[in-house]
């Protein structure tokens, strides 16, 4: 029903308008008595062989919903009826900030993507505090946090050090994310020499609270090999918990989407099927160069259990989903997740 009759409507509108207009709806639905029960029954997949310990967290399930979906924590009871096994919120910087100008998401339905360049708008850090002191579901959270982009990359490391601050309370793990490409510069945060600067003061931070929590580095797909080496070093050095690959692509090859409309929707990182095959090659080059150690959340262009089974077989221990949630609707982790017991069974 979703694919045939509901996204067709919400397809004509205009994608931001959608995600706001969904975002009211569901917490309508979900206030009337009853309708999470029937939703959980109708989406959740529990079984033992979904049960995954990574980070020294337990996951119910290894199928998790990426940032940038519900950026601050607004929306976690309603989503957490859909049977996903962590819900990473953000990215979150430490000011609110309006992002870039609109329009600022793009369908690109012939490859089963999206094209945005949000620009890490979101209400800022203690908003989505708030929200995260008053939810009622006890899904795992991760807190995706970023830098304003008024903070110069010299300061970098006091808005990430903020938001770490303010969340280490109401968050189960963090991420990093320094692989937008949407804020100016700031994938050149990536680079060995600042990157190390950063995880080691967030550790040190982490290292200070009597509960340390894992802290995961979000990265790009466009990383050379050679920059994907110095991400495995660094990732030793600082002793972070592992890595999320990967973020969106600002590369455009392969697209069947005309490329008149490509050039006319112009900058912004690229999300859906288009990035599924490069992720995948990051994933298994990370976890090979790494001896098979290093632990990876992977996500991109997965819209069935088949691309979640590949990512797993790759060299990820977990999932996120975004564009394919928005393309196959909410029976996508369930889905997943059945396709996962099967492939576990065998």
């Amino acid at each position: 029903m979703y694919k045939s009759l509901i996204r067709p409507l919400f397809f004509k509108g205009d994608p931001e308008q959608i995600h706001l207009y969904t975002a009211d709806l569901l917490k309508k639905i979900f206030e009337i008595p009853g309708t999470s029960s029937i939703a959980k029954g109708m989406y959740n997949v529990k079984h033992p062989l979904l049960e995954k310990e990574v980070f020294g967290l337990k996951f119910p399930s290894p199928v998790g919903l990426a940032a940038g979906f519900d950026k601050e924590a607004k929306m976690i009871d309603e989503l957490s009826n859909f049977g996903f096994g962590f819900i990473e919120i953000g990215t979150l910087t430490p000011i609110g900030q309006p992002g870039n100008d609109k329009p600022r998401i793009f369908r690109v339905v012939e490859d089963e993507g999206l094209i945005n360049r949000m620009g890490f708008n979101n209400e800022g850090v203690e908003a989505a505090v708030k929200h995260l002191k008053e939810r009622k579901s006890k899904v795992l959270v991760g807190g995706n946090i970023g830098k304003n982009k008024v903070t110069p990359n010299e300061e970098a490391i006091s808005d990430y050090e903020k938001c770490f601050d303010a969340l280490y309370d109401y968050v189960d793990y963090f991420t990093v994310n320094v692989s937008s490409p949407n804020t100016p510069n700031l994938r050149a945060l990536q680079d060995k020499e600042p990157l190390t600067a950063l995880l080691n003061a967030l550790q040190v931070k982490n290292k200070e609270t009597k509960k340390p929590k894992p802290i995961l580095l979000k990265i790009a797909p466009d990383l050379t090999e050679s920059q994907l080496d110095d991400i495995i070093d660094i990732v030793s050095d600082t002793k972070i918990d592992g890595v999320i690959a990967t973020n969106t692509t600002i590369s455009r090859e392969g697209l069947k989407t005309p490329q008149s409309t490509i050039d006319e929707i112009g900058a912004g990182g690229l999300s859906g099927k288009p990035v599924k095959e490069r992720s995948t090659e990051v994933i298994r080059y990370l976890y090979e160069k790494s001896g098979k150690t290093l632990k990876i959340i992977g996500v991109g262009g997965i819209h069935t259990a088949e691309d979640a089974i590949e990512k797993l077989e790759a060299g990820a221990c977990l999932v996120q989903v975004y564009t394919g949630f928005i393309y196959e609707g909410p029976a996508i982790v369930k889905n997943i997740n059945k396709g996962l017991i099967k492939y576990y069974s065998k």
